[in-house]
């Protein structure tokens, strides 16, 4: 999911939303969290392929939500799959996290696993407390600081061999891990009181080097993508060959990832 326009960056929508299953369970979790009573009108920045917008539009009988994205691609592949037609209180529209600005007023600002691709978070802040409501919500989980620490030991060493150093020469930074102190600065100052924010460490599971294989496919992009196309699979095999190498698959044939989430529990006073 991404929320913030990156030219190098081109998804497949429906290959993420076939490849997002620890996403989707992560965000489950959190949506128990937000103690629905069913009338809110939510804002889901980053909603992506929309699957996770959907489910939560399914549990505001009385109330709606919107999704926005930064990605052209996943938003025509949201309103195709969840057309407004079958579900009517739900919406997608093309927007970046670092520009939010609504007329309409929202109960809740949610976002789930998108907002470790955006550069600038107190933009975010800004925008979200700009379209809550007086003791709205701000209910956030992301890629936080030590975020798949080891994968990206697995890649560096990759990237500076003679075969792919020269496509990675320049590359920007696509990931932003921030810390619970980051936020502690930032809230306040736009005029969120902070109820609970937290780095969690979370395991994600991929079946197999070939489930592995399929993630960095299809969430890794800006890695894979700097790679040409006829070169790309030899790339991803390399760097799964490394990962697994030192986190070799358990004893049911699955591949672990520590992970670490960044999540964020805030009102607008």
């Amino acid at each position: 999911m991404t929320s913030s326009p990156t030219k190098q960056i081109a998804w497949n929508a429906a290959a993420y939303a076939a490849n997002s299953f620890v996403q989707q369970t992560w965000a489950r979790e959190l949506i128990v969290r937000l103690n629905l009573r069913g009338d809110e009108h939510i804002l889901d920045i980053g909603c992506g392929d929309g699957k996770v917008t959907a489910e939560i539009a399914r549990a505001l009988p009385g109330g709606s939500v919107m999704g926005v994205d930064a990605s052209a691609e996943m938003i025509a592949f949201a309103r195709k799959a969840f057309p407004s037609s079958k579900i009517p209180n739900l919406k997608f529209q093309f927007a970046d996290a670092r520009k939010i600005s609504f007329t309409k007023k929202f109960d809740l600002v949610f976002s789930n696993a998108a907002l470790h691709w955006v550069d600038d978070h107190p933009a975010i802040l800004r925008g979200a407390a700009s379209v809550l409501n007086p003791g709205g919500r701000l209910v956030v989980s992301c890629g936080g600081k030590g975020n798949a620490h080891d994968v990206f030991l697995a890649l560096r060493p990759e990237m500076r061999l003679k075969r792919w150093r020269e496509f990675f020469r320049r590359m920007p930074m696509p990931y932003f891990f921030y810390t619970p102190g980051d936020y502690e600065k930032w809230l306040p100052k736009f005029g969120f009181k902070t109820q609970s924010i937290k780095l969690a460490p979370k395991d994600a599971v991929y079946d197999g080097a070939d489930g592995f294989a399929t993630w960095l496919r299809t969430t890794w992009i800006p890695y894979v993508q700097r790679v040409p196309e006829n070169l790309r699979e030899e790339f991803i095999v390399a760097v799964t060959n490394r990962y697994t190498a030192k986190h070799p698959p358990d004893k049911s044939g699955q591949v672990h990832v520590r992970m670490v989430r960044l999540e964020i529990d805030a009102v607008k006073t």
